[in-house]
């Protein structure tokens, strides 16, 4: 199929011709929602696909496509307004009771109770699921071994880290086995290593069981591992098929670019707007390209006047073929949905009175930390971290959930104070005089934190008054926000009714609003789109360019690339610290020549996991 060209539907009786049974037929689906301003939104216009049985599917696309809608119609719990939804034979509209007796579902915010230990939920949703005393046994001791949950049935489920309670929401979907499990974003928010248990589990699952998974994802590299992929657009179905064949199209089309004399921020930046580049990406070192055509470009094309560099053809990814292929979408022009498109015109020029570039090399360092500790009770979230940040640079802090990121971050940021050590945020002493400090400081929380009840003008206008802004330099910094992040459209739109890529967008603005020194990201692109994800760290290049130190953690390893410096935690402590280059030699070998951010994280993760089981008594 050319890029661009409108996905056609597997039929289902062709399915049935050859023999193979459908799980879920989707036949010209529609669903429509009323906003609260009286617009009509079209989550889903004539959709229609089947998921074969015993296989893992995918269902992809950027924010507001439709994957919940669709999740949420297949599952029972909405009516379609016209179209069908057959689920293991059975009509998910008058047949929901039957339907919901049937499968799993996993929604993006699963219903744990926090206050309740393991035990407590498993039984609690066995008895939801009408699950018989007889047979809880035998399944909770498979669900909890698959889970890795063994020794924590008494530990509260609130006490769990972020991918334990992925991994327990999983378990509870399945007491009762399911022939039809629908995932919608289960491994949002939780790190790679949590993330490869999560599919282990779906992958034993479809093998040992011959359970039938639909899932969404905003990770493309886990839509490689599917057996079908379903890509939504503005409610349509733009693209589906083997991820492998749709990946396989982009062959002669992806490139790898290095240039010693330029920074890759720099490289980045020109190759993003040389003739002919779709996408750009940075990767370590290097700058990844997806061009318009496969043609191998020209340099002198590509980067004029520039000397020393180089290109190279790389092996594609579905990650190419998915954005080349929204990148040639019109955009939605912010009021088709009460949300508005996740996608935007790059970021404008900086205001005249911006920083002028700066680089990190012999930057004297505007974050110090040293022996760094914050204890809750007997238990010790960071132990001894030390570090530091140089004026402009953008550092990462890497580590699996519960390894002390955001606690660390929070204390930097003046909103926790320390048990012990010390830390120096712009040259103030956090532990004496934190009020100085956060005022060279902003911070993104990785949970949406601004005032939902608040419209996207009210938000930002709050913020402006809680940062002493005074009445004019308040108004011409919103005018620069509404500008800057295309939120003009929205002003009066509460922001609690936004996509999550523009409430991550306002959030940002509102960190921006009093131009600090120091930008603290807490896992800002969770859950976003990769469309989203680009856009945001476009941004982030731009204002490290222009001299404002960037400090980010993140679940996802390839923006780690972005940074200059990165440190990995491991509970509590600093495990190492490096370039992403760097960490990526401490991780080579030869099974594994060329590892990925992903397989230096895991691996030493690993690693670490295997000396300290080593060590302890009795070992």
């Amino acid at each position: 199929m050319p890029p661009g060209a409108a996905a056609q539907p597997t039929r289902l009786d062709s399915l049935v011709d050859h023999g193979e049974s459908v799980a879920l037929g989707i036949k010209q689906l529609s669903k429509a929602f009323h906003a609260s301003n009286g617009r009509v939104v079209q989550a889903l216009d004539k959709v229609s696909f089947c998921v074969r049985h015993g296989r893992v599917s995918g269902l992809i696309g950027p924010d507001s496509a439709g994957k919940t809608t669709l999740m949420r119609l297949a599952a029972g719990l909405l009516l379609a307004d016209s179209g069908s939804v057959t689920v293991l034979g059975k009509d998910a509209g008058t047949e929901s009771l039957q339907v919901q007796g049937s499968i799993g579902y996993m929604p993006q915010r699963f219903g744990l109770y926090e206050d309740l230990t393991v035990q407590e939920n498993l039984d609690l949703y066995a008895d939801l699921q009408g699950v018989a005393l007889a047979d809880r046994g035998d399944r909770y001791r498979e669900l909890l071994q698959m889970a890795g949950l063994e020794a924590f049935t008494r530990r509260l489920a609130g006490k769990l880290s972020g991918g334990m309670k992925q991994k327990l929401g999983l378990a509870c979907s399945l007491v009762r086995q399911p022939a039809l499990l629908l995932l919608d974003e289960p491994t949002v928010g939780v790190d790679p290593l949590s993330r490869r248990e999560l599919w282990a589990i779906v992958n034993r699952l479809v093998r040992n069981q011959q359970t039938t998974v639909l899932l969404s994802t905003a990770y493309l590299d886990e839509a490689e591992r599917c057996d079908d992929i379903f890509l939504l657009h503005d409610g349509q179905l733009l693209d589906q098929g083997d991820p492998k064949i749709l990946r396989d199209r982009l062959q002669g089309r992806i490139f790898s670019v290095t240039a010693e004399h330029l920074s890759k921020r720099s490289l980045h930046a020109q190759l993003s707007q040389a003739p002919d580049v779709v996408d750009a990406v940075i990767q370590g070192e290097q700058v990844r390209l997806v061009m318009a055509v496969a043609t191998p470009p020209s340099l002198a094309v590509l980067l004029p006047g520039i000397g020393n560099a180089r290109i190279s053809a790389v092996p594609p990814r579905y990650e190419d073929s998915f954005i080349a292929l929204l990148k040639g979408q019109p955009h939605p022009d912010g009021l088709d949905s009460p949300d508005g498109p996740d996608n935007a015109a790059p970021a404008p020029a900086a205001e005249p009175d911006a920083r002028p570039p700066t680089t990190t090399q012999n930057a004297a360092s505007i974050i110090e930390v040293d022996q760094l500790e914050r204890s809750f009770g007997s238990f010790h979230a960071v132990r001894k971290v030390s570090f530091a940040v140089a004026s402009g640079e953008v550092f990462g802090l890497l580590g699996a959930n519960g390894a002390g990121k955001t606690t660390t971050f929070r204390m930097l940021c003046g909103l926790l104070p320390a048990s012990g050590g010390s830390l120096r945020v712009a040259g103030v002493d956090l532990r004496h005089a934190p009020a100085a400090a956060r005022a060279r400081i902003g911070y993104m929380s990785q949970k949406f934190s601004l005032y939902g009840h608040l419209s996207v003008g009210e938000n930002l206008r709050f913020f402006s008054s809680a940062y002493g802004l005074s009445r004019q330099r308040a108004e011409q910094r919103m005018r620069w926000a509404m500008s800057e992040f295309a939120l003009a459209p929205l002003a009066a739109t509460a922001s609690g009714d936004l996509s999550l890529g523009y409430k991550q967008r306002l959030a940002l603005a509102c960190a921006l609003m009093h131009e600090p020194d120091i930008l603290f990201l807490d896992e800002p692109t969770s859950g976003v789109d990769p469309l989203a994800r680009r856009e945001f760290w476009q941004r982030i290049n731009t204002l490290a360019e222009q001299g404002v130190t960037i400090m980010v953690t993140t679940h996802f390893m390839e923006e780690a690339e972005y940074c200059d410096r990165l440190a990995i935690m491991v509970a509590g402590e600093i495990l190492t610290i490096g370039t992403p280059s760097a960490i990526k030699r401490q991780a080579r070998s030869e099974a594994l020549p060329d590892p990925s951010m992903e397989d230096a994280f895991i691996g030493l993760i690993e690693a670490h996991s295997r000396a300290e089981s080593q060590t302890e008594p009795g070992s």
